[in-house]
């Protein structure tokens, strides 16, 4: 990767790959939560981040390219994560952990869609700027609504 064009379609790539495989760990998770606000907000997140992954596809045709993914081995090491949770945890604490882990994916998708976006800002893609801006926010969104669901039930359960 020698320009900021090869970085931003692998970035692209890494985060089609991630949002995929979160569609596949997302169901498992909110199964083995028992707080039923943190379970219906991750539901929630399923079909928002399946709506994502139509935008991301959008953001591939809109560059002229096939909407394809590159592992992502950070999502692997998240959902690995969650996993072990899922395997050893068990009640309020479970779904404390959980929830944590959640974030963490919410932290990584931030982090790379802030960057995306702005990539595509400088590399003139407008329509792709905007696709991701507003895949940004519903991140970002998704995150508070996390927080606000740990301060107020989960952490003192």
């Amino acid at each position: 990767m020698k320009t900021l064009a090869d970085i931003f379609e692998h970035t692209l790539q890494d985060v089609y790959y991630a949002e995929n495989a979160i569609t596949k760990a997302l169901p498992k998770v909110a199964k083995a939560v028992k707080d039923a606000k943190l379970k219906d907000a991750l539901e929630g997140h399923l079909k928002e981040t399946k709506g994502q992954i139509v935008k991301l596809d959008k953001v591939f045709s809109s560059l002229g390219k096939k909407a394809k993914g590159e592992k992502c081995d950070a999502i692997e090491g998240l959902i690995k994560e969650a996993d072990g949770l899922m395997e050893e945890g068990s009640g309020p604490a479970l779904d404390a952990g959980l929830l944590a882990a959640c974030q963490a994916v919410e932290h990584y998708e931030i982090a790379r869609y802030g960057s995306l976006r702005e990539w595509a800002k400088e590399l003139g893609h407008q329509e792709a700027h905007t696709l991701l801006s507003e895949i940004l926010d519903q991140e970002k969104a998704a995150n508070n609504k996390l927080t606000n669901i740990a301060v107020s039930e989960v952490n003192q359960a």
